[in-house]
């Protein structure tokens, strides 16, 4: 599954693929998979990204906050 949100955070932040991915200590490649879909993280590294961008885990899978209806 393609993780929309991070990319959209990572780029509205400006941070680079690398910084993001020594921050968090995982590889750069690691990260790349997460954004295109070649790869799905766990949950804990879900909630890492989620503390680290400061949204929700909603947000990092669909690029939107979840809207109760």
């Amino acid at each position: 599954m393609k993780l929309v949100g991070l990319v959209q955070i990572r780029k509205k932040k400006g941070y680079s693929q690398l910084k993001v991915a020594m921050d968090l200590s995982i590889s750069r490649e690691a990260l790349s998979y997460y954004e295109n879909g070649k790869r799905s993280p766990d949950v804990e590294m879900l909630c890492k990204l989620s503390q680290y961008f400061n949204v929700s885990i909603d947000y990092l899978i669909t690029g939107k906050e979840f809207e109760e209806q």
